[in-house]
């Protein structure tokens, strides 16, 4: 299933960036998928971070994982069979990493028999 989601990102990224990143490692804790996709900034970004113009590369990435986001989403519900109620990105200049977060609806829990109780919540400190 990460294998799934890193894959699916990177193409998603290949397809519309026309360069992919160079590594994707995807990690599941509770309801949150975390990808930490290495090396995925195209020449041209590159050229602008090279020149000082951080700020226009971290622009046009949020512009395109808006206008992308349903097709993020879906790579990780169809690995996952589990609906996403929130996502974020957001990238690093020097090392050039990019993370998508996705957070996903609660799972099913089994339903409990009368005579057993039990909490999979832990109260926060």
């Amino acid at each position: 299933m990460l294998a799934q989601i890193s894959t699916g990102l990177v193409q998603l990224h290949s397809r519309y960036y026309g360069k992919g990143p160079t590594k994707a490692k995807t990690h599941m804790v509770n309801g949150t998928v975390v990808c930490i996709l290495r090396g995925g900034f195209t020449t041209v970004e590159r050229t602008l971070v090279d020149t000082g113009q951080v700020e226009s590369v971290y622009q046009m990435r949020r512009s395109f994982q808006q206008a992308m986001e349903q097709e993020f989403r879906q790579v990780v519900e169809g690995a996952t069979g589990r609906r996403v109620i929130a996502y974020m990105s957001s990238i690093h200049v020097d090392p050039d990493l990019a993370v998508e977060i996705f957070v996903l609806e609660p799972a099913e829990e089994p339903a409990l028999d009368d005579h057993e109780t039990g909490s999979a919540e832990t109260p926060a400190a």
